[in-house]
């Protein structure tokens, strides 16, 4: 029996990669300075998602909610085997939290309307909150695993899944359809196909597209630039290399749930650290060295 699966995935400033300019002088990130990938735990939901289509048919759609450079993500789903991919992209819903994020995630999938499992990674490394997924199940209706390590089985409309409860594992059975948040020891996410990328590379969402044609006709008066646009998409579309964007009236999202207006978190506190160095010391390669080397290290605190 096939299934519909419908895949949730995120692009993230690549925090393993942090320098001095990371962060604003307000102390928020600056997201320019750092590198955007694609969130590694989503990779795995992708691959979850991926090995239920390829063993038992169906589809995967990969949804991603962001800027229009969150487009890259999903060219990676298409490289990887996704079927459809769609940007929901609105300058409204900027700085959503997790609440405002997963309730126009809901809104999203509610649009997108058949699936039998919804794919999450179990969080994103950007904030480490783990909160969306559970959530999105919360306003979807629906079951949820979480902490899933292996897919066991489908069958009979019930799925079993291995899942990870901190200190071992659980085997636990569920009806469908349900949502599933994916860790990131769960598998190994395939590499990206070469002739999917050839396939697929010049995938665009209408955003890229009207940026693409500003900066090539800047003098173009607005009416050309709007021609041109929709000529663009007619072609991507006939070749089925558009990617699809939304925004918050066409998902019916209410507004005062989106966006900073649906966004309660509020940030107690901002903490900048600055680094600096003061001086060496050389430690010479002795066992009295390395013992004054502890204990000066106990002394700090740094140690013990």
């Amino acid at each position: 029996m096939p299934y519909d699966c419908i895949v949730c995935v995120k692009q993230v400033p690549d925090t393993a990669n942090i320098t001095a300019e990371a962060m604003n002088p307000d102390g928020t990130v600056n997201r320019a300075a750092l590198p955007a990938i694609f969130n590694p735990e989503d990779l795995n939901a992708l691959e979850a998602a991926l090995d239920v289509r390829d063993r038992f048919g169906g589809t995967v759609t990969a949804i991603s909610m962001g800027p229009p450079k969150a487009a890259d993500v999903l060219r990676e789903c298409l490289y990887r085997g996704a079927d459809r991919v769609i940007l929901i992209t609105d300058c409204r819903a900027a700085a959503s939290d997790t609440l405002a994020t997963s309730y126009i995630l809901s809104q999203a999938i509610k649009t997108i309307g058949r699936y039998d499992i919804v794919f999450c990674g179990r969080q994103a490394i950007d904030g480490d909150t783990a909160q969306v997924g559970p959530q999105l199940a919360e306003k979807l209706g629906l079951p949820q695993i979480t902490y899933m390590e292996e897919l066991v089985a489908i069958e009979d409309g019930r799925i079993r899944v291995r899942r990870s409860n901190g200190r071992g594992w659980q085997l636990v059975e569920c009806s469908l359809p349900l949502l599933i948040t994916v860790a990131g020891n769960a598998n190994v996410p395939r590499p990206p196909s070469a002739r999917r990328i050839m396939r697929f590379k010049r995938a665009r969402a209408e955003a890229e597209i009207v940026a693409e044609v500003r900066r090539l006709m800047p003098e173009a008066p607005e009416e050309q630039c709007h021609q041109e646009v929709q000529c663009r998409l007619q072609a991507l579309a006939a070749q089925q290399l558009r990617i699809e964007q939304w925004d918050l009236e066409r998902i019916g999202a209410d507004l005062s749930r989106c966006g900073l207006a649906g966004s309660p978190t509020k940030v107690h506190r901002i903490q900048s650290i600055v680094f600096s160095k003061k001086g060496y010391r050389d430690i010479p390669p002795t066992e009295e060295g390395i013992r004054q080397l502890i204990r000066e290290l106990v002394v700090d605190r740094i140690l013990g």
